[in-house]
């Protein structure tokens, strides 16, 4: 038996009830990216049944439309814990309810405490650049120069709860930096902020690149997550992508953390190509739409970067065993047609396929935790005590 998860970062479907306490209202990464790319697009996402889901809110996906007969089950899934972000969206994925939002900082200057960055300076030694919301290629363009030439550290948040910490490699090296996070994880605890992010950089100015030594640092957890529960009862846990620092690499017996679409996909096509031994589950997330696309409100470029999933999609169709359960579902939205920066709070999509097994309309859940409560089922555990399971 082998269970896979996918997670397309940022893929809402509409916005939540609860949306326009966020400045929300109004948003849905789908279908706003399929009204302003024209024409075509996602074949294999649209054979399985996501213009489908996306008619349970009445919304039809230009180009993506909904099919007669879908080849997985659909639905959508409906975020209980408070919150947009990767943190909570996972979390939620794999059972737990969070009932206090993690710490989200003002947008403008200065954006940290007073306290925080006092404290900041004296553990790691370093004055600080920043201190405000900002895209990270933005904020290293208009402050790595100045990094370079007095050694300070570039902090900056999002629309995100998280302290991020942006040095340049030749001068803060890479080992240094992620010593420096694991320190400021700790000085960050007590303001519940989800994330401390490592955010390395090379390169001169007019020309400096973010590197793929990106590390992030989440908050540590209470409770027991499916992943756990799994991994307990000895079903063989793999984490791809940033799966592994999402869940502190606690639940897991693998951890491939490797950066961008193209590796994690690669990744999980070579993970799929043999059979499982044992039990096993796969859970990766494809973060580039997000993080390359969403935040920087490119509307084409997060159709194509869905496209090259679709395409990745039709490998693991045709790998797939009769024993093996594929869902594609995502995290939080990050609707690129929509006002600002940040993330949007949004319904998820629930696509769950296997071969053999007829399609079903699953409808709306009301619990990402549906998704942990279904992997019980499927592996033969006792109930998962949140969620209800749509197998």
């Amino acid at each position: 038996m082998r269970a896979v998860i996918i997670v397309i970062d940022s893929f809402g479907i509409g916005a939540l009830p609860d949306a326009v306490k966020y400045n929300d209202e109004g948003s849905n990464t789908i279908l706003h990216i399929c009204q302003a790319v024209q024409g075509k697009k996602w074949p294999v996402l649209r054979k399985l049944g996501l213009g489908n889901a996306s008619l349970l809110r009445g919304n039809e996906l230009s180009g993506c439309e909904a099919v007669q007969t879908p080849l997985a089950s659909f639905g959508i899934m409906k975020e209980v814990s408070p919150g947009k972000d990767t943190i909570t969206g996972h979390w939620e994925l794999a059972g737990l309810h969070l009932k206090e939002p993690f710490k989200v900082f003002p947008p403008y200057y200065p954006s940290f405490p007073k306290k925080l960055i006092k404290d900041f300076v004296k553990l790691t030694s370093k004055e600080i650049l920043g201190n405000k919301s900002a895209s990270g290629t933005e904020i290293i363009n208009e402050l790595g120069e100045e990094q370079i030439k007095t050694g300070k550290l570039i902090v900056y948040t999002s629309g995100d709860s998280v302290f991020q910490i942006a040095a340049h490699e030749d001068i803060i090296p890479l080992e240094e930096l992620y010593n420096i996070c694991e320190k400021t994880r700790i000085l960050c605890n007590s303001y519940k902020v989800g994330r401390v992010i490592a955010r390395p950089f090379t390169g001169k100015p007019g020309n400096f690149v973010r590197t793929e030594g990106r590390h992030d640092y989440s908050m540590k957890y209470s409770g027991e997550t499916i992943l756990d529960k799994l991994k307990k009862n000895g079903v063989n846990t793999i984490g791809v992508g940033k799966i592994g620092d999402i869940f502190l690499e606690k639940g897991l017996n693998d951890i491939y953390k490797d950066k961008g679409n193209p590796a994690c996909m690669k990744r999980t096509e070579e993970l799929l190509t043999y059979p499982a031994k044992k039990d096993e589950l796969i859970f990766v997330n494809y973060v580039d739409t997000d993080m390359l696309y969403g935040h920087r409100r490119d509307a084409k470029g997060y159709c194509d970067e869905v496209e090259k999933i679709d395409i990745h999609i039709a490998k693991l169709l045709e790998i797939l065993r009769e024993n093996e359960l594929l869902t594609i579902t995502a995290d939080h939205g990050c609707d690129p047609t929509f006002h600002g920066t940040d993330h949007t709070r949004e319904y998820v999509p629930l696509l769950c396929y296997q071969k053999g097994i007829k399609s079903l309309r699953l409808g709306v859940r009301d619990q990402f935790s549906d998704v942990a409560a279904s992997l019980a089922k499927f592996f033969n555990l006792e109930a998962y005590p949140r969620g209800i399971s749509f197998l």
